[in-house]
């Protein structure tokens, strides 16, 4: 596994085809073959120029490999010495169109592309940038999305992107306005000024053969206000770019409607877009995003969703000229959005906050029967906190929830995420510190330790711990904007990680404390000696049954399930017994640490029976 075995092309075919080793068989890696001669491509023009030879030598100059000291040519050079300009490609779209949109000829013209728009980009009129259209339509055809798989170069998408974007944004206007439109390409241009009322571009195209997807832009009034003089506005929509995108990178979602670049002045920083969706699924969330030229990858935090429905995206998007130019909208199937987990998770944290808020009044009440010596004491104290936590938790987790559109509060989307991140992980320290109270209990029993200093290490392990975690996660991601993840008031993943500030804690404790319960179960399933018989294995069995089923909610061995959704994060299964088992976990709580408690239940009753007595004499 993991050999590379790399092969010549076929005539006539140019280039070389890898291959890698995976399960024993070999699979295509990168395929370079081509059949295109970029060297010899404007040898053709000579039809079209008055001075060929001039022109073949300008364009041998295009496809050198010195490209660095071709950077360095002044304009003044880059003209055919007897005065001739390049003013149209079309004498080399015949050749392109018939070559096959193969792998190596896809990297070929995307190599073409981009130097043409960082030497030729000057004047271009509608011949260029019909021109140039086509020659990126060719390679943005549906049919051959999936051989961008085996590109060579995995930013080939990202050049293409940009390339268009930098030649389209120097398209000449005739009368204040241009429209070029491909199957897969479109570009459209209009003057503006500020008393225009509102600029609107729109775009209907095909994305695949099961019809059209449109996407519409809109330049606020008041951003328009801000401009100094008449400007101009050059919008470019991509139908298929987002799957090609796809294809060649590991992004978390996939993109799901057209792509719209838009080219605007520095002044406008701020637009709205409407995406049709292409799958229109109704289990999923969309997210409203841009693509970050200079990192290559989709960047949620320039946007913000204003509207989604099962049909469209409606985004408040942040243009950058340098940055952000290119929006979209992703849509994970990874996030399910079933009615039955939103009814379970209701449901849920409904009975867990009412199991909580009973848990704590009965151990108010039992208090002092059931804290008599150290180790009751401080199972108890620990107890009480956990139900704290948790019950906070819970309630942040629902406020959360209210204001999970960062875009109308951001500040308060903060608070609620440091609260909740800080209280969840108290809820696992505090389970932490249960355990180790556990072990305590068994192993040292002659050592011996003050109350006072353990209530001291309870709470630093217990608060201490996941204030610093918390204080430092904030500190280091929010000065980059990067702490919250987009459409949701908690930690973000694709950006900083963050959230490994939770779950690595979370997880370390879960596996501490499964160490905890198997000790407690070798512990409690050795038998009195001279007593092998089976009803004594079988007391036994019960015994560490009961442990178990005990520790289980109160060391919160249940999050390990968490895990299961991490590895199939598809299964309906695996997230619906997650939300079973955590949604409810204030409801354990109660039920195993409280009322199974055979002193609890004893202190419950004592003081039942109290009560009576003094209803009694009072009477």
């Amino acid at each position: 596994n993991g050999a590379v075995c790399i092969q010549p092309c076929s005539p006539p075919f140019h280039g070389e085809t890898s291959f890698v080793c995976e399960n024993r068989k070999w699979q295509m890696f990168t395929d370079a073959c081509a059949s295109l001669d970029v060297q010899s491509l404007f040898q053709h023009c000579t039809s079209c120029l008055a001075v060929a030879v001039a022109s073949f030598s300008f364009c041998s100059l295009i496809f050198s490999n010195l490209f660095s000291s071709l950077q360095r040519i002044s304009e003044r050079e880059l003209v055919p010495s007897s005065g001739g300009h390049v003013t149209d490609l079309s004498c080399i779209i015949p050749d392109i169109l018939s070559s096959p949109a193969i792998p190596g000829n896809i990297a070929d013209i995307v190599e073409l592309l981009r130097k043409i728009s960082l030497l030729l980009s000057e004047n271009v009129n509608r011949g260029k940038m019909q021109s140039y259209s086509r020659i990126a339509n060719h390679i943005l055809n549906s049919s051959i999305i999936s051989n961008w798989a085996f590109v060579r170069d995995r930013n080939a998408s990202s050049i293409l992107l940009d390339s268009v974007n930098l030649f389209a944004g120097k398209l000449l206007l005739r009368n204040g306005s241009e429209s070029i439109q491909e199957h897969f390409i479109s570009t459209k241009g209009y003057s503006i000024h500020k008393n225009t009322s509102g600029k609107s571009f729109d775009f209907s195209m095909a994305s695949n053969n099961t019809g059209n997807i449109t996407g519409h832009m809109v330049i606020p009034e008041e951003e328009l206000l801000k401009l100094p003089k008449t400007s101009k506005a050059i919008s470019v929509a991509f139908p298929t770019l987002g799957a090609i995108i796809e294809t060649s990178r590991l992004d978390p979602g996939f993109v799901n409607g057209m792509v719209v670049s838009v080219s605007l002045p520095e002044e406008l920083q701020h637009i709205l877009l409407t995406f049709e969706k292409v799958n229109k699924l109704e289990n999923v969330k969309a997210q409203c995003v841009a693509w970050h030229s200079a990192e290559r990858r989709w960047d949620s935090r320039a946007c913000t969703v204003k509207s989604d429905n099962i049909s469209s995206v409606v985004c408040i998007c942040r243009h950058h000229r340098r940055t952000f130019k290119s929006f979209s909208i992703l849509m994970s199937p990874a996030m399910l959005r079933n009615a039955v987990l939103d009814y379970i998770t209701r449901v849920g944290l409904g009975l867990s906050i009412f199991s909580l808020v009973l848990c704590l009044i009965i151990e108010t009440v039992v208090w002092h029967h059931v804290t008599k010596t150290e180790i009751t004491y401080m199972r108890h104290f620990c107890l009480v906190n956990i139900a704290t936590s948790l019950l906070i938790a819970d309630v942040l987790f629902i406020l959360a929830a209210v204001v999970h559109n960062t875009a109308l509060n951001y500040q308060l989307c903060v608070a609620a995420t440091f609260f909740l991140h800080f209280f969840y992980l108290a809820l696992f320290f505090w389970m932490f510190t249960l355990g180790l109270l556990i072990l305590y209990g068994l192993l040292l029993i002659f050592f011996k330790i003050t109350r006072s200093v353990l209530i001291a290490t309870a709470f630093s392990i217990g608060y201490g711990c996941p204030l610093v975690i918390s204080i430092l996660t904030v500190a280091i991601t929010e000065p980059k904007n990067a702490y919250l993840r987009s459409g949701a008031c908690w930690l973000n993943w694709y950006e900083t990680k963050a959230l490994l500030a939770f779950v690595v804690p979370a997880l370390s404790i879960v596996v501490v404390n499964v160490v905890v319960v198997v000790v407690v179960m070798v512990k409690t399933g050795r038998s009195s000696v001279g007593e092998g018989c089976k009803s004594q294995d079988l007391s036994n069995m019960i015994r560490i049954s009961k442990n178990v089923a005990l520790l289980t909610p109160l060391l919160g061995l249940t999050w390990g399930f968490g895990l299961a959704t991490i590895i199939d994060s598809h299964s309906l299964a695996f997230h619906v017994t997650f939300a079973l088992l955590n949604a409810f976990q204030g409801f354990f709580i109660l039920l195993f640490g409280t009322l199974l408690d055979r002193k609890t239940r004893e202190a419950l009753r004592m003081n039942c029976l109290s009560s009576k007595r003094r209803c009694s004499l009072a009477k």
